[in-house]
């Protein structure tokens, strides 16, 4: 009976080392970037747009309701985070409210992701985001 109990908790332990959940850990990058469309004083026209160097991007990991990490945009706009494992993630960016009906000011632009394969490089649409002048 012991023997048979030990073997139990090996198989579980081993089951449960193989399940790896969203995180840091694996060989995939999520890549993409920022783009700003800047509006004028009224937040009725937009007067310039460009790709947003120096922007805050966050990533969450699967079901967590915090964020997991940040990055902040190169010159470009681009960002990147390396070293994922398969699932599920959200990535997002801050933008200000235009409309003036969230009261801190700003909403989250966010795009959901999924890495499907090891060593898989997934490419996000633009987060686009919105600034007044």
């Amino acid at each position: 009976m012991l023997r048979l109990s030990v073997i139990v908790i090996l198989i579980m332990a081993f089951l449960s080392s193989c399940s790896k959940e969203e995180g840091e850990g694996g060989t995939s990058v999520i890549t993409g970037k920022v783009y700003v469309q800047l509006y004028d004083d009224t937040g009725t026209f937009i007067i310039n747009e460009y790709y947003a160097p120096e922007e805050d991007v966050y990533i969450i990991y699967g079901n967590d309701e915090i964020y997991s990490d940040r990055f902040r945009t190169n010159f470009d706009g681009g960002y990147w985070f390396k070293y994922l494992r398969e699932g599920n993630y959200t990535v997002f960016a801050y933008s200000e409210d235009l409309t003036g009906t969230v009261p801190s000011g700003v909403v989250a632009v966010k795009k959901n992701v999924k890495i499907k394969d090891s060593d898989q490089t997934v490419e996000v649409d633009d987060i686009v985001i919105q600034k007044k002048d």
